[in-house]
């Protein structure tokens, strides 16, 4: 690609020119309006520059790369390209503005109904995230029924406070954690009416150490209940996930749990629809038996138009690692199911980059009075 010889020594005017014809390929405008590039340095003909991406979850930096490489490749004198990587994750306005949480995205996972593996999914989706360099946070809103200490290897753990007014959150597998379930015995079950929960919601969001978080992935319980609206009320969601299973029954529940982000007095994006437990892959032959079917998931997601983020196939592993505190994207990072984690993670985090690129800047969040985490 590169080779070509000249006697006039390369110049950053040149360089600056040629990356201007290299577009993000999800924001769909190039890379120097954008102020992706950074720090363009010029030995010989060395070209070395970083790009500064949206995300550290980027799922198209080797397009990127390549796009950057062939560009520069026009450019006589070049001979070599080194491309230096960081990312600074877009914030979504409505957060920084509007509530006082250092959280730049918020994302809540959802289902319609229990048992298709939403809080597995959730723990996984946060750890891949932080695998790929971002800053992230797992809130345990499932109030009833905590989890995500299990799931995370943390079951014992006490949150502690070092100034006497804000809760030190539980770190585990490079995620901040907050759940009921370190707070309260696991053998007492949570009797609590609406008020209460509330409560716990705002304490969760307004008294916790988070620090700055690039995402705080909210694990909802299933269903459309008090938790869901008491969360959409007292903070600005960037988005939220739904996961399904393929059969018809799971589907019905996802149409209501959708159509509930999408009601006016809620506006939460959909970013996406998972398929999970979706056929499992026998390891000794390879072939897959749909045991729940199949197809579901992407079904609800077009007939309700928003967009179908993949499927997680059956695999023993997941339910071990849940078990042991150990999610699969860390003990089994090659197996179908990790890989399929680790992909729409990072097509999450894309997608939540678009979305706070096209935000317009004027819509504004309004909080309940009631709920107000600020209150």
């Amino acid at each position: 690609m590169f080779g070509r010889t000249s006697e006039a020594p390369v110049i950053e005017a040149d360089v600056i020119a040629a990356l201007s014809t290299v577009n993000d390929p999800e924001l769909h405008r190039d890379l120097v309006s954008l102020n992706m590039i950074r720090d363009i340095e010029i030995d010989g003909g060395h070209v070395t520059f970083t790009v500064v991406l949206t995300t550290p979850a980027c799922p198209l930096k080797s397009v990127i790369q390549e796009d950057c490489e062939r560009a520069l490749a026009g450019i006589p004198g070049v001979e070599k390209v080194t491309v230096v990587w960081d990312a600074q994750v877009q914030r979504d306005n409505r957060l920084s503005s509007q509530v006082d949480v250092p959280v730049k995205n918020a994302i809540a996972v959802g289902s319609g109904k229990g048992g298709v593996g939403k809080s597995t999914v959730a723990v996984n989706l946060a750890v891949a995230l932080a695998r790929r360099g971002a800053t992230v946070g797992l809130l345990d809103a499932d109030l009833y029924g905590p989890n995500v200490p299990l799931m995370m290897g943390v079951t014992g753990e006490r949150p502690v406070s070092r100034d006497g007014k804000n809760i030190e959150p539980i770190e585990a597998h490079g995620v901040k954690l907050i759940s009921i379930g370190f707070l309260v015995d696991a053998k007492t079950p949570l009797v609590w009416r609406g008020p209460m929960l509330h409560g716990a919601l705002r304490q969760f969001l307004g008294d916790v150490n988070w620090g700055e978080l690039d995402y705080l992935i909210i694990d909802l319980p299933p269903g459309t209940g008090d938790v869901q609206l008491s969360l959409t009320q007292a903070l600005p969601l960037t988005g939220a996930v739904v996961v399904s299973t393929p059969q018809a029954v799971s589907q019905a529940d996802v149409v209501k749990s959708i159509a509930m982000f999408q009601l006016e007095q809620i506006d939460v994006p959909v970013l996406g629809v998972i398929e999970n437990m979706s056929g499992f892959i026998a390891p000794d032959t390879g072939v897959s038996y749909d045991i729940f079917g199949s197809g579901g998931g992407r079904t609800v997601a077009e007939d309700m138009d928003v967009p179908f983020l993949g499927t997680i196939p059956i695999d023993p592993a997941v339910r071990i690692g849940g078990d042991e505190g150990i999610p699969i994207v860390i003990s089994a990072p090659d197996s179908p199911a990790a890989k399929a984690i680790d992909t729409i993670a990072a097509d999450l985090a894309g997608k939540i980059s678009v979305l706070n690129f096209n935000k317009p800047k004027e819509r504004l969040f309004q909080a309940d009075p009631d709920l107000s985490i600020l209150s």
